[in-house]
């Protein structure tokens, strides 16, 4: 869909509730406008073939249970299991958090059509007893572009059960909150109010909403930044994974193709733990093998690793993000849909912001930033699209991180030597009789207390990180690091 769209009717053919099969007879006519709407039509219906028989052998089990033992005793169960979920919740984790109001704040950057800035997502907690309200007016209004998340619809079901498995964290242990399944029985624990029609998350049609992931996924980390105030920083650093890249155009033999990704990036660290590398929060989302793409589409993947020092410094570092390279076999046109190409994921308790996005033609001379909203930017034939991709947030003071994991991380790529110094306060020196890294443990213990002198302040809760800082004084232009 197109990045830079201002209403639903630049979007695409709209195509309102019908049957695509009745009494299990295919509806041929709606199944061809499908068809005819696409540049790949045999993907296409082999994808929603697969997903009709899913749905008919969901149905078919689901009817062999009612048979098997009766609608009373079915029902039953799904309501326990529905009650298991909102008394976990209860129970063990808003018991965490005290009794009050917490608020915070956080933005969308650009919205692919006006220039870039901060679209702001507000959100007012209040905490009483075994019931949490979010409250979301002071949201900006609606964009022009199509960043906008109806989130409202459903009197807010889909949104609670979106943004509740966060409190999974504070949870006794991470075992524990592995354990924690979230159903339709969270929404008995929130309440939602939503501000008049007419904002980024309650548009008003025709407003365009493609990008609306941007807005979708910045309410987890929304949440998480309200909570860790409550709690004492005790819940992890930001990340944003999940972003789609692609290509598409014809290939050595005449046919069209469209290659389209949804490559992951780093999560936040946590009190116990680093975060993970190149996660992705959608399950069934993964990053194409580079022997997929080369052998379906005119494109060579010439690097394909974890992106150093995308992760935010931290007591506990940030997952890393993706680094990938694609070379155009022809000439063809790419497709990004991505956000935080200047905001980075938040660091936490005095953990700092990762990297942030970022995608680039390499041509002659200086590589070429693309933005994170491109509609069919050309790619000229043996020419490298580059792809990194964010890195999560860091938790706590990185100038207490244990020696031993710094020298791991620069060992194993992850953390370079410059960011080694600068953010961790670790000094490296060759040894002598082999060529292997060592800490200077002396020019170590001077660098981290003349890091510690330099501080004007104590380490913030919540870092935003450059990008932020940058976006208020009105620079615009996303760079690599």
């Amino acid at each position: 869909m197109p990045g830079t769209g201002a209403t639903v009717f630049e979007e695409g053919i709209a195509i309102p509730p019908v049957k695509i099969y009745s009494e299990g007879v295919r509806n041929d006519a709606v199944f061809t406008i499908v068809r005819r709407n696409t540049r790949v039509p045999e993907m296409l219906s082999a994808d929603l073939d697969s997903e009709i028989q899913a749905c008919l052998m969901g149905a078919r089990r689901m009817a062999g249970l009612f048979e098997r033992f009766g609608k009373e005793q079915v029902e039953a169960c799904f309501q326990a299991i529905l009650d298991k979920c909102r008394d976990i919740y209860r129970n063990e984790l808003l018991a965490k958090i005290a009794d009050g109001e917490y608020a915070w704040e956080d933005y969308v950057e650009h919205d692919g059509i006006t220039d870039p800035k901060l679209h702001k997502i507000a959100l007012k907690m209040t905490k009483q007893g075994g019931k949490i309200t979010l409250d979301f007016n002071g949201t900006d209004p609606q964009s022009t572009g199509p960043i906008n998340w109806p989130a409202d619809y459903a009197d807010g079901a889909f949104l609670i059960k979106w943004i509740a498995p966060i409190l999974r964290n504070l949870a006794d242990t991470p075992e524990r909150a592995a354990e924690i399944h979230v159903n339709e029985g969270v929404c008995d624990v929130f309440e939602v109010i939503f501000p008049p029609k007419g904002t980024l998350i309650t548009p008003e049609w025709p407003a365009a909403t493609n990008a609306r992931s941007f807005v979708l996924l910045r309410c987890p980390g929304l949440l998480a930044g309200v909570v860790a105030q409550a709690v004492d920083g005790r819940m992890p650093a930001d990340q944003e994974t999940i972003r789609y890249t692609g290509f598409f155009g014809t290939d050595l033999d005449g046919k069209s193709f469209l290659s389209r990704e949804v490559l992951g990036g780093g999560s936040g660290g946590r009190y116990y733990a680093d975060g993970n590398d190149a996660i992705h929060i959608v399950p069934d989302s993964r990053n194409q093998p580079a022997e997929f793409t080369e052998t379906r589409f005119p494109l060579l993947v010439e690097k394909l690793a974890l992106r150093t020092d995308s992760g935010g410094a931290g007591l506990r570092r940030g997952g890393q993000g993706y680094e990938k390279h694609y070379r155009a076999l022809v000439d063809c046109r790419t497709i990004v849909t991505a956000d935080r190409l200047r905001l980075g994921c938040y660091g936490l308790n005095g953990g700092k912001a990762g990297q942030p996005f970022c995608v680039t033609i390499d041509a002659e001379g200086e590589a070429r930033d693309l933005g994170g909203l491109v509609d069919g930017e050309a790619v000229l034939k043996g020419q490298v699209v580059r792809v990194v991709t964010t890195g999560g947030g860091g938790w706590g003071d990185p100038l207490q991180r244990e020696l031993e994991l710094v020298l791991r991380d620069v060992i194993e790529g992850r953390v370079s030597l410059a960011s080694a110094e600068a953010d961790y306060g670790v000094v490296f020196a060759m040894a002598s009789t082999a060529d292997q890294l060592r800490i200077d443990e002396a020019a170590t213990r001077q660098r981290r207390a003349d890091i510690e002198k330099a501080r004007t302040a104590p380490p913030v809760m919540i870092d935003r990180g450059e990008g932020y800082e940058k976006m208020l004084r009105g620079e615009h232009r996303p760079r690599m690091r």
